[in-house]
């Protein structure tokens, strides 16, 4: 009897387990189609790509990589690769300094408007990020920063997500870490840098990768305030691609293949990183 039981509860959650992998299975394959059918389409003729009646799955006569050859030559995708790695870099940089100290402000120290000021910050959350655009792109102007790498990291230095991703995260670290490190004559400053924010360094991963995301996915900002082809980035780039090329969609695919490549490249290196990181923050891309 007992042998049998075991026998039902094995095969009742081998199903269970078979039915989940079948379902990410699905939605691995939802997901990686798109991006295969990129590549498939830049490497067809124009006239393969928008046939209907057949419908080609793949290239008919070859493969033309030529297409990958004529945007190449078409713009210089070094300026654009360096103008977006550079506002991704000093946009990290600038959110996880700025977020870590004023996350650890609130959540550590105490002074007046304290809550208010916090209150501000979870308002900016809700408030569409668009309404900041004029006011922005004012501040830059009279900067000088445009068509400049510092107008682009501009929007980025501060963040209200990561100011609360990190405020948590300081909250939930014991108390007695500090008043140890007090009792030992550490300052404010040495218990903030030696003690507290090294231990928050998942939280600041987490920060890290979102910004860097949502730094490279970032189209409007960039059109907006950098005009010249010399400053502008990857994202705006391919905008302007679709202007020149139109219905030229194997040549527009192509772009898009060369310009995922940063970040398929980051994710390959930190994709530990990237993996902790969400599971850290429980967000979702």
């Amino acid at each position: 009897m007992e042998h049998k039981i075991n026998a039902t509860s094995k095969a009742h959650e081998t199903f269970n387990r078979t039915i989940i992998y079948l379902i990410l299975f699905i939605m691995a394959f939802i997901m990686v189609v798109p991006f295969v059918w990129m590549i498939l389409t830049a490497v067809k003729t124009n006239q393969e790509s928008i046939s209907v009646d057949p419908f080609y799955i793949f290239p008919q006569a070859k493969w033309h990589w030529e297409n990958f050859v004529t945007v190449w030559q078409s713009y210089n995708f070094f300026i654009l690769y360096k103008n977006t790695l550079l506002m991704i870099l000093f946009r990290v940089i600038w959110a996880c300094l700025t977020a870590t100290l004023a996350g650890y402000a609130f959540a550590r120290l105490r002074f007046p408007g304290k809550n208010i000021l916090f209150s501000l910050v979870l308002i900016q959350m809700m408030i569409p990020s668009q309404i900041f655009i004029i006011p922005q792109y004012l501040m830059v102007s009279k900067l000088g920063w445009l068509n400049t790498t510092s107008g682009l990291v501009f929007p980025g230095m501060v963040t209200a997500f990561g100011t609360y991703l990190l405020k948590t995260a300081f909250e939930g670290l014991p108390k007695d870490l500090e008043e140890a490190a007090s009792i030992d004559g550490c300052n404010i400053g040495q218990r903030f840098l030696f003690v507290m924010m090294p231990l928050t360094k998942s939280a600041m991963v987490s920060l890290g990768i979102f910004t860097a995301l949502f730094a490279f996915k970032d189209l409007m900002w960039p059109m907006i305030v950098c005009t010249n082809s010399m400053t502008t980035t990857l994202s705006a780039g391919l905008a302007k691609m679709q202007g020149q090329y139109g219905s030229e969609y194997p040549t527009m695919m192509a772009a898009a293949v060369i310009a995922v490549i940063p970040m398929i490249v980051i994710y390959l290196i930190f994709q530990k990183h990237f993996v902790e990181g969400i599971a850290t923050s429980g967000g979702k891309l």
